[in-house]
């Protein structure tokens, strides 16, 4: 098996999804657990320096951390944070070791879907930024985002409550109306959780729409890797 390694603390919760899900399925498929290692961050840093759009400062943070997983021998590595990849190309040109970007693995799922137009859902610097449209582009998949208070408020409640774990029910509703509105209005036919925290207020709620979780299908695809004695996929 080929071993990964992870950017985690970005955010702490879904670093435990992702450590998790794959040594579980692993598990399954193989009978043994991964190889892995994680690099453990800080999401606050790395929302400041979005916000404060000091993607010099981010890249230096994140090659950091990629490089002492390269100094620990894994094969390939992957951020835990959607967040983060708003410097992934210029991160992987200052990093030897090969990453795995999580908005080119959506936009493949999403292709394979059909899909044609989603509204994607994240931190505020997410839904600010480009880099997500920018991995769709040449696709035919159209990336829209909520409005500007429906988007103030989302990235408040990912800040304030989901990377602590805390899920209400009163923000699982608003977020609900948040996505029926975009659906509406916006003609959206799916909706992409960008922040690998979302999926806890998503939990259990019912859309009409499929829902693109982007931890998800991010560990399907890790899961594949770590499973490959070729690294003829690593360029993602």
């Amino acid at each position: 098996m080929q071993k990964l390694g992870l950017i985690g603390g970005t955010g702490p919760e879904s670093t435990v999804i992702y450590y998790r899900k794959i040594c579980q399925r692993v598990y399954q498929d193989t009978g043994s657990l991964p190889p892995l290692n994680i690099e453990s961050l800080s999401v606050y840093k790395v929302l400041q320096f979005s916000g404060n759009h000091e993607f010099n400062e981010l890249v230096d943070y994140l090659a950091c951390g990629v490089n002492n997983l390269e100094k620990s021998g894994v094969n390939f590595a992957a951020l835990t944070g959607i967040t983060p990849h708003v410097v992934f190309d210029q991160l992987q040109a200052k990093v030897d070791l090969p990453l795995v970007s999580m908005p080119a693995v959506l936009c493949e799922y999403a292709k394979e879907r059909q899909h044609k137009r989603l509204a994607l859902l994240g931190t505020a610097p997410t839904m600010s930024q480009h880099f997500v449209q920018d991995a769709f582009k040449g696709s035919g998949i159209s990336i829209i985002v909520p409005q500007k208070d429906e988007r103030s408020y989302i990235g408040e409640k990912i800040e304030k409550e989901l990377e602590k774990g805390i899920v209400k029910e009163k923000t699982q509703q608003r977020l609900k109306q948040i996505v029926e509105r975009m659906i509406n209005d916006d003609k959206a036919d799916g909706i992409i959780l960008g922040c690998t925290e979302l999926p806890l207020a998503f939990n259990g709620l019912q859309l009409p729409v499929e829902t693109l979780d982007a931890m998800e299908i991010h560990i399907q695809e890790l899961v594949k890797m770590i499973e490959s004695d070729s690294k003829g996929k690593l360029n993602i």
